[in-house]
């Protein structure tokens, strides 16, 4: 049986963070597992810090974006979870992927569940991924939440609904890391009593 004690959940505030919080908040409270919630500063994307006068002003401003994203996680934390779940909050500055794969290992993390932007062709060449880039190289698995197929914005009504696994698509290789995914893929398919197709 799966068995999840610790689920980190990265937020960037967009509606594809959104979906993957509500899935994350799904599974903790199905397995009854922590939630951290997790966002990255990411410094670079600032280019006005590049111009600060002095060490104690970049310091400044470092801190106010720091202090910015803790404000901005604990409206979105407030916002968007349902009662009965205390998430963990957690704001450090850094390379979004980096963060989130050391915050992984750091807390021993049992998943990631993370939205994807779904970029393709030259923005996804120029910008790269940081979900493909943490499905790559995580200690974990991934749970990756792509855009709804029903509409681009979700309701009022998909806000308090509990996400259940009804159906699984288990594509193999052969390796030893798809062997060890066949293990979750079935393990899940019995906790939620989903269909399970092998490809």
């Amino acid at each position: 049986m799966l068995e999840l004690k610790l689920i980190v959940c990265p937020v960037d505030f967009s509606e594809f963070s959104v979906r993957a919080y509500r899935h994350a908040l799904s599974l903790a409270e199905h397995y009854r597992a922590k939630l951290l919630a997790l966002h990255a500063v990411e410094l670079y994307r600032h280019p006005a810090l590049g111009f600060a006068a002095s060490a104690s002003l970049y310091d400044e401003a470092c801190e106010a974006l720091c202090e910015n994203g803790r404000q901005q996680l604990h409206e979105f934390v407030e916002n968007h979870t349902h009662k009965g779940i205390q998430p963990q909050m957690v704001v450090t500055k850094g390379m979004a992927a980096d963060v989130i794969l050391s915050v992984a290992q750091a807390h021993e993390a049992d998943v990631i569940v993370m939205g994807t932007h779904g970029r393709r062709g030259f923005d996804r060449l120029m910008l790269g991924s940081v979900t493909d880039r943490v499905m790559r190289t995580a200690p974990c698995p991934v749970l990756v939440v792509g855009k709804s197929p029903h509409d681009s914005a979700a309701t009022g009504e998909e806000q308090g609904r509990i996400h259940r696994l009804i159906r699984i698509l288990f594509c193999a290789d052969f390796s030893q890391d798809s062997e060890q995914a066949l293990k979750y893929a079935l393990s899940a398919r019995e906790e939620y009593d989903a269909e399970l197709t092998l490809l």
